[in-house]
C-alpha cells in the first residue's frame, strides 16, 4: 500500500479557503473557486466538507491553528518584560504589513464581516480563533500591570480587546484605501497609547 499523502484534498481545500476568501471575500467564493484552487474535484470537497458554510467554520479553526504557531514561535515572546512583549507583539503586527493586501488580511476578521448574522456557525467559529489570540496578548498585559504596579480603571481583558479593535480596524482601512500607510500609522498610536498607560515615555522616532 502507498504511503498516506499528508497533502489531503482536505487540507489542499483548506488552504485554498485561506487564500481565496482573503482576497475577494466569503460570500463571493464558490465552491467551484475552492476546487479549482485547490486542484480537487467537486466531490472530494462535499466528501470532506457539507456545505459551503461548514468549509468556513473549519477554515476559521485551521486558521487559528496555523496563525497561532506563528505568533507562538515570535520572537518578541522571549522578552523578560512583559511590557516590552506587548509593545513588541504591536511592532511584529506592524511588521507583517508587508506585500499584497489579500496576503496580510485577516481571514476570520474578513468572514465575521460577512457571516456574524447570516451564518452564527462562522460568527462562533471565528470568535474562538479570535478569543485565543486575544487571551496570549492579555496575559502579558495582566502581567505588566501587576510587574509595573500600575492602578487602572481598566482590565487586561479590555485592553487586549482593543488591541484587536486596532488590528481589525486597521486592515479595514488599508483595504478602504488600498494602501498600508493608514494602517501603519494605526500600529504607531496603538503602541504610543500603551506606553502612556503604562507611564513609559513614548519612543521619540517609530520606524517606518
Amino acid at each position: 500500500m502507498p504511503p498516506t499523502d499528508k497533502s489531503s484534498a482536505k487540507t489542499k481545500l483548506l488552504d485554498a479557503a485561506l487564500t481565496v476568501i482573503r482576497s475577494q471575500g466569503y460570500a463571493a467564493t464558490t465552491v467551484d473557486e475552492l476546487c479549482a484552487a485547490a486542484g480537487v474535484t467537486k466531490g472530494a470537497f462535499f466528501h470532506h466538507f457539507k456545505s459551503k458554510e461548514h468549509l468556513g467554520v473549519a477554515a476559521a479553526d485551521y486558521w487559528s491553528e496555523t496563525t497561532g504557531g506563528f505568533f507562538d514561535e515570535a520572537p518578541y515572546n522571549q522578552l523578560p518584560d512583559p511590557l516590552d512583549r506587548v509593545l513588541a507583539y504591536i511592532d511584529f503586527r506592524k511588521a507583517l504589513l508587508e506585500g499584497p493586501l489579500p496576503e496580510i488580511t485577516c481571514l476570520v476578521g474578513t468572514m465575521v464581516q460577512e457571516t456574524y448574522d447570516s451564518s452564527p456557525a462562522i460568527r462562533d467559529a471565528c470568535e474562538r480563533c479570535m478569543s485565543v489570540h486575544c487571551a496570549k496578548v492579555e496575559a502579558d498585559i495582566a502581567e505588566a500591570i501587576e510587574t509595573y504596579g500600575i492602578e487602572t480603571p481598566w482590565t487586561a481583558d479590555s485592553l487586549a480587546l482593543y488591541t484587536q479593535a486596532v488590528v481589525q480596524g486597521a486592515l479595514i482601512l488599508a483595504k478602504a484605501h488600498n494602501d498600508t500607510r493608514v494602517a501603519r500609522d494605526s500600529f504607531d498610536h496603538l503602541r504610543r497609547y500603551v506606553e502612556l498607560l503604562f507611564n513609559r515615555r513614548p519612543q521619540k522616532e517609530i520606524v517606518q
